[in-house]
């Protein structure tokens, strides 16, 4: 997969087939369309195109509105070159950026810079100033540049339509079950190992606290079975969110995770943790040793897992 970060580095070429989205979290919803897209370069013998933007459009034209991400841009992209997706454009969304219009949009960058034959786009997907430009605008300006436009239909599960809002929600909520389903793998994300205040090792557990980017979505308090990734090894997890109520109760939660198997010292290493089901909700303990013993538990719960996740 190429990956390109201005319009003018993509060789213009007619025979495209194009997608427009944030695509924040490439959830089964999206994956829909890239599939389209896919499906569509195969059978007209062209290319598959996908634009996306850094940072996410929020963060430029709504700077107030607290928005957390499931994908980071390097996320986004490292799932991205998982699929068949030929190419993907990421697009600077700049104030500047923001202003421009959904005709001058699909005008000077799609027709005229990177070439079109076919825009798939999601079923409420909108774009351009003001958000003005949509499926029925592409139609009304396909004539531009003579290119065609489909929809893709919303995905549902459980009767419920996927969406990256439905799913940061279920993640702020607990419902980590719900959110795996509707990305279609197990949510992650990447931080830095920090050094903590030692409680997991006092407890005669040493944990690893972890600082993810400060964007990104963080599932609600509680204790999860994980696996982290270091480099190019894999070990399985028990992570707590929480504020360590039994202790001092912190103003905010902290990531701590306890990792089977290893023994290095790995402060200042990047890890990914990868949340695969959440084994409790988080507890003040009347003493010490009740939260030891709380601990022991949750262990066995986690080799049990690894056994069935080996």
């Amino acid at each position: 997969m190429k990956v390109y970060y201005k319009p003018e580095h993509v060789e213009k070429n007619k025979k495209t087939i194009i997608t427009i989205g944030t695509f924040d979290g490439v959830h089964l919803g999206h994956q829909k369309i890239l599939d389209e897209v896919v499906r569509r370069a195969k059978a007209t013998g062209g290319r598959s195109l996908v634009i996306t933007f850094d940072p996410h459009p929020r963060f430029v034209v709504s700077p107030d509105f607290n928005l957390e991400l499931l994908t980071t841009t390097d996320e986004k992209l490292t799932i991205l070159d998982t699929t068949e997706i030929d190419n993907v454009l990421v697009i600077n969304f700049t104030k500047e950026f923001s202003q421009m219009s959904y005709e001058n949009f699909i005008k000077k960058i799609i027709c005229d810079e990177i070439g079109v034959e076919h825009i798939v786009v999601g079923y409420d997907h909108k774009f351009g100033k003001d958000r003005g430009g949509d499926k029925s605008k592409l139609l009304e300006m396909s004539g531009i540049c003579d290119f065609t436009v489909s929809g893709a239909n919303e995905v549902k599960i459980d009767g419920e339509v996927i969406s990256s809002t439905k799913i940061r929600n279920a993640l702020k909520n607990g419902e980590l079950e719900k959110a795996n389903k509707f990305l279609g793998r197990n949510y992650f994300f990447s931080g830095k190992v920090i050094r903590g205040a030692q409680r997991g090792r006092e407890l005669g557990y040493p944990t690893a606290n972890i600082k993810p980017d400060v964007h990104k979505v963080i599932p609600a308090n509680g204790v999860y079975f994980v696996k982290v990734f270091l480099r190019d090894e894999e070990y399985f997890g028990l992570m707590n969110i929480g504020t360590r109520p039994t202790f001092e109760h912190l103003n905010n939660p902290i990531i701590e995770t306890y990792i089977f198997g290893l023994s290095k010292n790995i402060y200042s290493k990047m890890v990914k943790t990868e949340v695969i089901k959440k084994i409790r909700d988080e507890v003040k303990f009347v003493t010490k040793d009740a939260l030891i013993r709380q601990i022991e538990k949750d262990i066995k719960t986690a080799e049990e897992l690894i056994k069935q996740n080996s």
